[in-house]
């Protein structure tokens, strides 16, 4: 008898997304051009410490953008 193996699962089973691999990547750039880290630093965080900090630079960049829109309407 003869059996003939398939796998049946998704080309990302054994590896990652091209749109999560581009994600990371992005959050990579983000770290180093605003926060001031290596792309070596970035790679080893662990992954929920990475999106933690991810957020956190969100979150700042949008206050600082509040901010400055504020300082705009005040000087017309």
């Amino acid at each position: 008898m003869k059996r003939s193996w398939r796998c049946l699962s998704r080309l990302t089973f054994f590896g990652l997304s091209s749109e999560y691999q581009q994600g990371v990547y992005e959050q990579f750039f983000y770290l180093k051009y605003y926060g001031g880290w290596s792309v070596f630093e970035s790679y080893n965080l662990p992954v929920g410490l990475r999106n933690w900090f991810i957020k956190k630079l969100v979150d700042h960049m949008k206050e600082e953008a509040e901010e400055i829109k504020k300082q705009q309407s005040r000087n017309k």
